[in-house]
């Protein structure tokens, strides 16, 4: 057993909220909210107090609002039924001695008019990402979405205070704003998805502008400590965006001017396709703006343990937010300690209704049981 490793150790996010270890669950879209109210039940009680042993658990993405749903069988975090739903997931956690943020979450242009009563999705631009929406009939194919007026980017920024306030009540230890992975907030920033002529778009100032009027909202319902956020700087060719030029030089706007604020911490994912061969964006994310951010810095994709105790061996990071491994490794942390097998995960299972592959991976000692 060797509990030298750098992503064993603890840590101390600002605000004074002490995780056991750096081995975090990364949010996971599951969709097994299957009920009408898109309520998270017993299931996600099971499924995230299993995990409980991850230095941070931040869950699967919840829409802030109807307008903000993309993907069948979500959770919300904007009605009371959905905050109950919550409640029931953030005691289980705590009770096993775990720590949770929820991800707050607006797809944008990544649905559907099938979600909306036949209504077009909002995005920063009227500009078809050309991509498929997950709807109840199946996969659909994007429509070219609603320019949203400046009425509806206040109301959005209501939307993710609602969301945090909402976050609280239900009694999670803090929120992470999912500004990533070509959803609402990343459209706003890169210029090919955003070609708006107000406050809100064409210089990199404007186009980040909406992230921090959201961060400004937050802090008005919950300690600025509690909040998090994510980004994925070197996205191109998934999830509708394209790069350019202006995209790498607005993400070091954005996280530089994150230093003006005493957040949880800022979560970044290397790139999920190979950038190398493009001039204009980065290859290694955790590298490159490591010097950029004073704060607490969390890396994705792409790592296993031994690269996970590199990157902060390294200095580049200080804790690692696992996604697939944690699917079938509900104690990935006790894998790591022990060294032991890591079970794979049943792709088929991914976003299917029930329990099947969502609460039925063992534990080691389940297996050893069995």
């Amino acid at each position: 057993m060797n509990n030298d490793q750098p992503l064993l150790k603890p840590i101390t996010l600002p605000g004074g909220l002490e995780l056991k270890n750096r081995v975090w669950m990364a949010p996971m879209t599951r969709s097994r909210a299957d009920n009408p109210a898109n309520k998270p039940f017993e299931i996600h009680e099971k499924y995230y107090s299993q995990r409980a042993s991850a230095g941070l658990i931040i869950t699967e993405g919840s829409q802030v609002s109807k307008e903000g749903v993309g993907y069948i069988n979500t959770p919300g975090i904007y009605s009371d039924v959905q905050v109950e739903g919550w409640k029931g997931v953030t005691k289980a956690v705590h009770e096993k001695g775990g720590k949770i943020f929820i991800q707050i979450w607006h797809v944008g242009r990544i649905s559907h008019p099938d979600f909306h009563n036949g209504e077009l999705p909002l995005a920063p631009s009227a500009i078809n990402p050309n991509e498929k929406s997950y709807t109840p009939e199946g996969f659909k194919e994007t429509v070219t979405p609603k320019e949203m007026t400046r009425a509806e980017i206040k109301q959005t920024v209501e939307d993710f205070k609602n969301a945090g306030k909402n976050a609280m009540e239900a009694g999670f230890d803090g929120i992470e704003i999912h500004s990533s992975n070509g959803y609402l907030l990343h459209q706003f920033f890169n210029a090919t998805s955003n070609v708006r002529r107000d406050e809100y778009g064409g210089s990199i100032e404007n186009r980040a502008k909406i992230l921090f009027e959201i961060i400004d909202a937050l802090k008005e319902v919950m300690p600025e400590q509690k909040i998090g956020l994510r980004l994925n700087p070197s996205l191109n060719g998934v999830f509708g965006m394209e790069a350019d030029e202006e995209t790498i030089p607005t993400f070091e706007y954005i996280v530089k001017k994150l230093n003006d604020y005493d957040l949880a911490y800022l979560h970044l994912s290397e790139p999920f396709t190979d950038v190398s061969e493009i001039p204009f964006l980065v290859s290694h994310i955790a590298k490159h703006f490591r010097p950029l951010y004073k704060g607490t810095l969390v890396i994705n994709a792409g790592f296993d343990q031994e690269k996970g105790n590199k990157v902060i061996e390294a200095g580049d990071a200080d804790a690692v937010a696992y996604g697939t491994l944690y699917i079938s490794n509900p104690d990935l942390v006790e894998r790591f300690e022990q060294g032991a097998e890591l079970a794979s995960p049943d792709k088929d299972t991914f976003y299917t209704p029930g329990e099947k592959g969502y609460t039925d991976y063992p534990s080691l000692e389940e297996s050893k049981v069995s």
